[in-house]
Order: C-alpha cells, then structure tokens, then sequence
C-alpha cells in the first residue's frame, strides 16, 4: 500500500509536493495555487522501474527510469526518464487502484482519472 512519506524536502521555487511509496510504487504530487500540477508514477521498482509523469499544460511521459548506476569508475549520476516502450494504462491504472486504497480519496481518484486517460499513441 501507498503511504504518505512525512516530512519531506521541499525544494525551493518547485511547486510542493508530497510523496507516497510503498515495496512496489512510488508516487509523487506538486501541487500549486490550482490545485495538483503534476504526478510521477515509478513502478516497477527494481531492474525493469517504469515511470509515467503527468504535468498540467504538458501532458503524459513514459518510460525507463536509469537510476544512474552501473557507471564504473564514475560517480553515481541523478536518475533519469528515457524513452522505453509502451505503457498498459489500464493494467497501471488497476494496479495504483490496489495500492492507493489508503491514501486520500480526492488524490487517488484524481491519478487514477489521469491514468485512464492516458492516450493509446502518446506523442
């Protein structure tokens, strides 16, 4: 199950945000003036972590999460999103679904709605 991380570092100029993790997810929320302005979605965790970004007038990213790792000789580099396949949105969306059941109700549904929308052929 998703929980809510406490407590953690908001990074200054960013809209807020809040983070829930749980042994198979990890979620993140920005929210501004609006409301929510964007979500991260990592699944997957492990050899084969998947992320799925939403952000208010941009749309949808998928793709591999490269944690930085596997560099020899070199510091560890900050992880980041590559292009990487397709997304099943139905089969994340029922899987957020199981695994946000304690978060609050507003949020969920509203990454949820997102998920389901997501577009068959994302640009």
């Amino acid at each position: 199950m998703l929980q809510e991380v406490p407590n953690i570092r908001q990074v200054p100029g960013e809209d807020r945000r809040r983070w829930f993790a749980s042994d198979d997810m990890e979620l993140t929320v920005w929210f501004n003036g609006d409301g929510i302005s964007g979500f991260e979605l990592c699944y997957g965790k492990g050899d084969r972590e998947r992320a799925v970004r939403w952000l208010r007038g941009a749309g949808f990213r998928h793709g591999r999460v490269d944690d930085g790792e596997g560099r020899p000789g070199r510091y560890k580099s900050a992880p980041v999103l590559l292009a990487d396949g397709a997304l099943d949105a139905k089969k994340l969306s029922r899987l957020f679904r199981e695994n946000s059941r304690d978060m609050d109700d507003r949020l969920a549904e509203f990454v949820y709605q997102k998920l389901q929308a997501y577009p068959s052929s994302p640009r």
